[in-house]
């Protein structure tokens, strides 16, 4: 794809799927959740009895899933998070697990959807998925359904002192103009993505303009004041679903065979094919019909 400063002319080879997806009807809107913006939006009607919550990985926002959660619209009520720190949620001197869970239940909350008869499924990619199961651990009460995609979860005894992290978030600098930061979008941990579009669709909206030029919008600080959850025990409750990349860079066979014994009484495990980490977007269509699928199952 020649990458332009145009995003229309640029996504105009994407597939009619993705082009109604990205302009089906939603809506923005924000919270203040310990004295702090957090962004959110909408899909689908709230009457819905299903509520999907999307979570996106380190670095991105909740535009990542535009094309995703109107698949999922007609029978659910669909949110997805600009964690703290990264999209158009506000910068904070410091981030925890706790501070993304008060954010994700703050928004259920806003949105009145808590002990109001709702099967709240939560459905998070890489970071997004320990964030997600890290709610579902601390409220067993609120989450009926997590969805976990691509999210390593490493044994007691994993080696950190060896781990390389694949961590996307570097010093923050500034680009003359809207195209030269376009084009230096780049996927992390890094891997060849055959949708093109979607990459230039997300890159459009991982950007904005300031005074001194144009910049990603994450926190670069994030990443490191955030701490890992190596010792965390996550304790998964309810039903669940690991989706993973089977090229995944990220998941060993230790790690799986780890997370399959860990947490064999709850989750299902689906491997989809040719996806890398990034499996939201190498196979975005697979990813709908596993979820739906499993809902399928789990409310039959």
């Amino acid at each position: 794809m020649k990458v332009t400063d145009n995003l229309q002319n640029d996504i105009s080879c994407a597939p009619d799927w993705f082009q109604d997806s990205i302009t089906h009807e939603s809506q923005c809107k924000t919270i203040i959740s310990e004295d702090h913006k957090v962004a959110y939006k909408v899909w689908g009607n709230k009457d819905n009895k299903n509520v999907i919550f999307l979570v996106h990985g380190t670095g991105a926002h909740m535009k990542w899933w535009d094309p995703i959660a109107p698949q999922f619209s007609d029978t659910a009520y669909v949110l997805a998070i600009d964690l703290p720190g990264m999209g158009d949620s506000e910068h904070r001197e410091d981030y925890s697990f706790e501070s993304f869970s008060k954010a994700m239940i703050d928004i259920l909350d806003s949105e009145q959807l808590i002990s109001n008869d709702k099967n709240i499924i939560l459905v998070g990619h890489s970071l997004g998925g320990h964030v997600a199961g890290f709610v579902a651990t601390e409220h067993p009460d609120i989450v009926d359904y997590l969805v976990m995609i691509d999210t390593p979860i490493r044994p007691p005894d994993y080696d950190y002192a060896k781990h390389r992290s694949t961590g996307p978030l570097r010093m923050i600098k500034y680009y003359e103009d809207k195209l030269s930061i376009v084009k230096r979008f780049r996927l992390m941990p890094a891997q060849e993505c055959e949708n093109d579009w979607y990459l230039r669709y997300i890159a459009e909206h991982s950007i904005y303009e300031t005074g001194e030029g144009w910049r990603w919008k994450f926190d670069d600080t994030l990443f490191w004041k955030l701490g890992r959850l190596s010792e965390y025990k996550f304790n998964i409750q309810c039903k669940a679903l690991y989706i993973y990349g089977g090229n995944s860079m990220l998941l060993g066979s230790k790690i799986l065979n780890f997370m399959e014994k860990e947490f064999e009484e709850v989750m299902d495990f689906v491997e989809v094919p040719g996806a890398a980490h990034h499996v939201p977007l190498d196979k975005p269509l697979e990813i709908v019909a596993i979820i739906k699928a499993a809902i399928y199952k789990w409310r039959s």
